[in-house]
């Protein structure tokens, strides 16, 4: 049967992101237990090859009981959910480096600052010196791949690594980064392979075996680089991003699918291109709310955006940016945008990269605008990796290649790369700036300034 005499035409994706092939993933609910089936995350392996880890708990019962332990070991203070809890970084650095320097074990409400999940304000106070940061709360546990999410929404809690990760991006006496992104790229080699291989197997459907031809292409891409920018990739920081990014592309040609509704990319494809598509996160810039004093900073907005670019590949293997994005690729990018705060509700590694975006755009704030000098405060063990080391997890440097292959249309479409493109000065650009109309948010700043705290106290409702 001749390639251009059937009406069954074929569209093969392949994506150059990550992973191994893998069957769609099941829903994942809000970690409360309820109908939880599947959680899912990454680890990194001795080799610094990225791999899934998934979880299986078909009842819900060892969240339940996970959540039951949490509960009768944190304090009711820290349990109770609130809208605003507060955090002095001042006070937090003093408390942990008493904690590094008397040797002890460094507290759980500490690792995961007090049960934050969101960062929603950073405040500063002139008359205590106290950087405050600021945001809804509550208890904490640990699901089953080890991440830590809230026990009243299931949402991921900030991490005590990945702020002091942000803060050093943003240290005192630094210009501090321009950039902090990840990049999961195929080699000139791989692509190479994989135009000879798909030219090795024809145009006749009729001799096309997917059952071969999927782990063929797999072989002839290879492994492919993961590359951090601007932050050290031994970090969780680095590890989320990546994850982040990976699980997005197997989302976007149909290897996992998402607890919410978002019509992947091979569903919408009708094989009209052969462009590459690539797909990158990116902070929504218009963000950041400024008091006319600068003394306080509010973040609005769902923060992150998935934006999309097509490329073409080269004989000898290179990629040419053509400049656009194919209409299948634009509507994945629109929806996954329009309901990632539903996703990040109920897939808690997405809630974690707008966290750490947050946290980057927080930090550039606090340096742009001074607030070590004012406070007189250099970081202290925030910026001393010898006295807290952050840089402790193996680097992620490859990934393998995860290929779906289907039936729908006439042309080799190959989805590939893309990353996390995080450039948080642009958000305290003056054009950028939100208004802080009637000054609200001088109004909320000195609403409730910091109250007399307990010896060693670093947050407060």
């Amino acid at each position: 049967m001749a390639f251009r005499s059937t009406r069954l035409f074929h569209l093969l994706l392949a994506t150059f992101a990550v992973g191994l092939l893998v069957a769609p993933a099941a829903a994942q609910t809000n970690n409360n237990g309820d109908n939880n089936i599947e959680q899912s995350g990454v680890y990194v392996d001795a080799q610094g090859v990225l791999r899934m880890q998934r979880a299986a708990d078909p009842t819900g019962m060892l969240m339940r009981q996970r959540l039951q332990a949490a509960k009768a070991n944190l304090s009711p203070e820290l349990t109770k959910p609130t809208e605003l809890r507060k955090i002095s970084l001042n006070r937090l650095e003093a408390a942990l480096a008493k904690a590094t320097a008397d040797n002890n074990t460094i507290p759980e409400e500490m690792r995961n600052l007090a049960g934050l999940t969101g960062l929603k304000y950073v405040f500063f106070y002139p008359e205590s010196g106290d950087i405050v940061i600021a945001g809804p709360a509550e208890g904490f546990v640990s699901d089953l791949t080890g991440r830590a999410v809230g026990t009243t929404t299931g949402k991921a809690v900030l991490s005590l690594d990945d702020l002091i990760v942000a803060l050093r991006a943003y240290a005192p006496g630094t210009n501090g980064v321009n950039f902090v992104g990840v990049s999961i790229d195929p080699t000139e080699e791989g692509l190479r392979n994989y135009k000879a291989y798909i030219a090795s197997v024809g145009t006749n459907l009729a001799k096309i075996n997917l059952r071969t031809l999927v782990p063929g292409m797999q072989q002839a891409l290879g492994k492919q680089d993961v590359t951090v920018t601007g932050i050290s990739p031994k970090t969780n920081f680095a590890k989320t991003l990546v994850e982040a990014d990976y699980r997005m592309k197997l989302i976007g040609i149909g290897l996992e699918r998402p607890p919410v509704r978002i019509p992947s990319y091979t569903e919408k494809s009708r094989g009209g291109s052969n462009a590459l598509q690539r797909w990158f996160f990116t902070p929504d810039y218009e963000c950041v709310k400024l008091s006319e004093d600068g003394l306080a900073m509010e973040l609005v907005g769902q923060g992150v955006k998935l934006v999309g670019e097509a490329e073409l590949v080269t004989r000898d293997g290179g990629r040419v940016q053509t400049g656009g994005q194919d209409a299948a690729s634009k509507m994945f990018t629109m929806a996954f945008t329009k309901r990632y705060p539903e996703l990040a509700k109920r897939s808690p590694v997405y809630a974690q990269m707008k966290n750490q975006i947050d946290m980057l755009i927080a930090a550039a704030y606090i340096q742009e605008y001074d607030l070590y000098g004012q406070a007189q405060w250099n970081l202290g063990v925030f910026n001393d990796e010898n006295a807290y080391p952050v840089e402790v997890n193996n680097a992620p440097t490859q990934v393998e290649t995860a290929v779906n292959a289907v039936w729908k249309g006439n042309r080799l479409v190959t989805p590939i790369g893309g990353g996390v493109s995080i450039k948080p000065k642009y958000a305290l650009l003056p054009e950028r700036m939100l208004e802080d109309k009637d000054g609200a948010l001088e109004k909320e700043r000195t609403a409730d300034k910091v109250p007399q705290l307990k010896d060693g106290q670093w947050w407060w409702d």
